[in-house]
């Protein structure tokens, strides 16, 4: 880039500061000093990507070459997003050698490890496993070690993800009591070495291995402390151990970072976010200036301030008050059920009456774009696990509304549900070959002929008690906790499996409703223009955005879910909720059933209209219900 070219860019991105409309905190953060640790605290819906991606172009109006700015994401649709936004400032002007290197942490490691390849023992062209594939070397690990464990693969799998992301040290565990937490470090070893002889790397390794390399090869780690002069951190509050280490490795003793994030939206711990190192920011970075971003451009008045009184119960937070540019608007619903299923019945009756704009097209699931124009219209259910799907499709499908699971599978489309009711059709049916197929390709043929033995004395069985028959038979439990993946979300899917079928008095009936389900997938006469309703856990709404929020199963139990017993679990659980009350734009309703949980008790009456479906007792599967004046009562 010439010396020309580079003050005609300048002066371009100066013009672009003037002009692209920030408001005074967030032009606070965007021009702040550039020799400095930057910290941009920004709350829920407040405008972070514009205010970070203003960041960038005011480097480049200081002087600061494209290609010497870093800048990370967590997603690469993210990192696309921001990198066309940079380039569309400039008009298209900046050449690719001109441009700031923008991606993910993952594919910023794998770009270093390329480079370096022979350094770490692989070729050019090493293969990134996915989740599958890891699993699948981990389990020859395992059965070439032929360890005396109980323990399946997706236990050393934890164990082995946790080492990688600095949650858990292997001479921590050699000195353990138990013989299988002493066996941890010898399974990573060996796995180690299955992905050496497979010319691989796991998804944790893209960082685990290049901190390796930044350690053990210091020229390559000043190489890159040159490269890039500055750093910039989007979604800080979600980083691990081993990427704040990856990042001190990038950014060295120059200290020019800047971060931004919410430490009241962390929710992915279990992963192994440490949003401590997101409030320690300043203690680490001395001398840092810091920006709070208050200017809420997502959610009508009612909604925020909900949403503030529940987070504010927090301990472990940097304070915020958000402020919301968008009026008040309607009350909160908050709606008593007698259980899932009136739940989801009065769910879909309210999607029916909705009144939103139509949307333009399909009714995308939008990103956040803090307050700019073109948005589309659209709804989304939200709930805890993946479970709680089963109820809200069903009903979805008697309504004849199209919805698309974000993220995810649709609960009959899950391989644990299909296998089960494979075996319940085989047993209800034994000609039926295509569940046999399915049987002896899990199982074997030996397995699936005793099943067929065993099934003729097991005539007159309720439809849960066929299933419990099946899981018993071919131990499918243990089944699951050797051979696949998120053992403990299957089993609370086959869990609601089994309560569905207790509604039902035999098995063909509990089958043929089952059938009908899935056949009418594909709702009929709806035009192209029909908007699909979202559905999808708490956990992917995260940086989503919607019209319309149903936040299903606040129940004490489910949200905060009955595993999280400490209070920073229970903090985590709360952060779950205030995200998922910040997605919604101008309407939010939150349902529950059984006990209430304790978050709803936080979030102020006056903001909420409560209405009782459970009183009655009535149930209606198709979700009929009137709206009834007298049944609201101030919460």
């Amino acid at each position: 880039m010439t010396e020309n070219f580079k003050h005609h860019n300048q002066s371009q991105a100066q013009n672009i500061i003037q002009n692209i409309g920030l408001n005074p905190e967030q032009a606070r953060a965007a021009n702040a000093p550039i020799d400095k640790p930057l910290l941009i605290v920004a709350g829920a819906g407040t405008g972070k990507t514009r205010t970070l991606t203003s960041r960038i172009v005011y480097l480049i109006s200081q002087g600061v070459p494209g290609e010497n700015i870093c800048a990370i994401t967590f997603t690469n649709k993210a990192a696309r997003e921001m990198l066309e936004r940079v380039h569309g400032y400039f008009e298209g002007q900046l050449a690719p050698e001109e441009r700031p290197r923008i991606s993910t942490f993952h594919s910023l490691g794998a770009r270093i490890l390329r480079r370096y390849h022979a350094r770490v023992g692989r070729t050019a062209d090493f293969a990134i496993f996915d989740e599958n594939d890891s699993f699948h070397a981990l389990k020859k690990t395992l059965k070439r070690l032929d360890l005396p464990h109980k323990e399946g693969p997706a236990w050393f799998a934890e164990k082995i993800s946790k080492i990688k992301n600095g949650q858990l040290d292997p001479t921590e565990l050699e000195s353990s009591s138990r013989a299988v937490e002493k066996a941890v470090p010898l399974v990573f070893e060996e796995y180690e070495r299955e992905l050496t002889r497979n010319n691989g790397f796991d998804f944790d390794d893209l960082i685990y291995q290049t901190n390796r390399l930044f350690i053990t090869n210091p020229e390559t780690r000043d190489y890159y402390h040159n490269q890039f002069t500055h750093v910039l951190v989007d979604e800080y509050q979600d980083i691990n151990n081993s990427q704040y280490e990856m990042l001190r490795h990038l950014v060295g003793k120059g200290a020019r970072l800047s971060v931004v994030g919410d430490d009241q939206q962390t929710i992915y711990s279990w992963r192994g976010s440490n949003f401590k190192i997101f409030l320690n920011f300043e203690r680490d970075w001395p001398m840092a200036e810091s920006v709070i971003l208050e200017q809420n451009y997502r959610s009508a008045g009612n909604i925020l301030h909900a949403a503030g009184s529940l987070i504010k119960n927090n301990r472990q937070q940097k304070q915020k008050n958000l402020r919301a540019v968008l009026p008040d608007g309607e009350k909160i619903k908050l709606i008593e059920a007698l259980d899932e299923e009136q739940e989801a019945g009065w769910v879909t009756h309210e999607i029916q009456n909705l009144k939103v704009p139509p949307a333009s097209d399909s009714g995308r699931a939008s990103k956040n774009t803090e307050g700019e124009s073109g948005q589309e219209e659209s709804v989304a259910i939200l709930y805890r696990t993946n479970a709680q799907s089963r109820a809200i499709e069903q009903a979805l499908l008697r309504a004849n509304i199209p919805y698309l699971v974000f993220g995810g599978i649709k609960f009959y489309e899950r391989k644990e549900i299909k296998d089960l009711l494979a075996a319940a059709r085989f047993l209800a049916n034994p000609q039926d070959s295509i569940s046999r197929e399915r049987l002896e390709k899990n199982f074997g043929k030996r397995r699936t002929a005793a099943f067929d033995e065993a099934m003729r004395s097991k005539s007159g069985l309720s439809p849960a008690d066929t299933i419990k028959f099946c899981i018993e038979h071919f131990d499918y439990i243990n089944f699951m906790v050797q051979d696949l993946t998120n053992p403990l979300e299957r089993q609370e899917n086959i869990l609601e499996l089994i309560r569905f079928a207790t509604e039902f008095k035999n098995l063909s009936e509990f089958l043929e409703q089952v059938t009908l389900l899935q056949s009418t997938d594909k709702p009929q006469n709806k035009t192209d223009s029909s908007r699909p309703v979202y559905l999808m856990t708490i956990h992917m709404a995260k940086g989503l955005e919607f019209d319309a929020v149903f936040i299903v199963g606040c129940n004490e139990g489910l949200l905060p879910h009955a595993r999280a017993i400490g209070p920073e679990e229970t903090e985590e659980e709360r952060r779950l909720m205030y995200v998922a009350m910040t997605r919604a734009k101008h309407k939010l309703s939150l349902s529950f059933y059984d006990a209430p949980s304790r978050f709803l008790g936080e979030i102020p009456a006056e903001l909420m209209a409560y209405k009782n479906l459970a009183a009655s007792g009535e149930r209606d599967q198709e979700g009929e219900f009137e709206d009834n004046e007298e049944r609201y009562i101030s919460w």
